[in-house]
């Protein structure tokens, strides 16, 4: 029982060290959107560029915005948008996440930037 009673807190402690820190700054994010996404996409409800309004991205599901003309790619994607998925997709070039989407974006490579980005797109709702 010792050995159970210092090993619990030990292995807490791994735990939170080895989970991912992803707590962005949703203010920084409103800038780096500005920076990487505006150009196609706004933060607005029902207000679509080249790209899909992102207001309720976080939580929606991939090509289901009904006034937007998805690519096949993504009308068939079978995920939701989650903090996970978003984060996963654009910290890659977008035709190597979802091949077949029009989206000509590099990737984010900056981790902090790209954690920013994601606080700031789960604000828009």
């Amino acid at each position: 029982m010792k050995l159970a009673h210092g090993l619990l807190p030990a292995i807490l402690i791994w735990l939170v060290a080895a989970a991912p820190a992803r707590a962005g700054d949703p203010q920084a994010g409103a800038n780096v959107f500005k920076s990487e996404c505006a150009e196609c996409h706004s933060p607005k409800e029902g207000r679509n560029k080249k790209g899909p309004s992102l207001f309720g991205i976080v939580g929606r599901h991939a090509g289901s915005l009904p006034d937007y003309n998805y690519t096949d790619a993504l009308k068939q994607a079978p995920w939701v948008w989650t903090e996970d998925k978003l984060h996963g997709y654009l910290s890659q070039p977008a035709r190597q996440a979802n091949p077949g989407t029009r989206m000509k974006y590099p990737g984010l490579d900056d981790a902090g930037q790209l954690d920013d980005l994601i606080a700031y797109l789960a604000t828009l709702h």
